[in-house]
């Protein structure tokens, strides 16, 4: 049995880390699909393809995404 590696939250503290979409998922609260219909519509950073089935967002945008979130309430 392979042992699937999960991604902690923790890394969203290193503003250079590349997240995964459950990662991702997890620190905003929205759901995949959600998280890609944003971006479609250019509410969400964009992510950075790796490859074709390969796709990371970069921490610091997801954080500054969530602190201008917090701040237009």
């Amino acid at each position: 049995m392979t042992k699937s590696l999960k991604q902690p939250l923790e890394a969203a503290n290193n503003p250079l880390s590349l997240l995964r979409i459950e990662t991702v998922a997890a620190l905003v609260g929205l759901g995949h699909t959600t998280i890609y219909r944003k971006i479609k519509a250019g509410e969400f950073p964009e992510p950075i393809r790796m490859g074709a089935r390969c796709t990371r967002w970069r921490a610091s945008d997801v954080t500054a995404w969530l602190s201008e979130k917090g701040e237009t309430k």
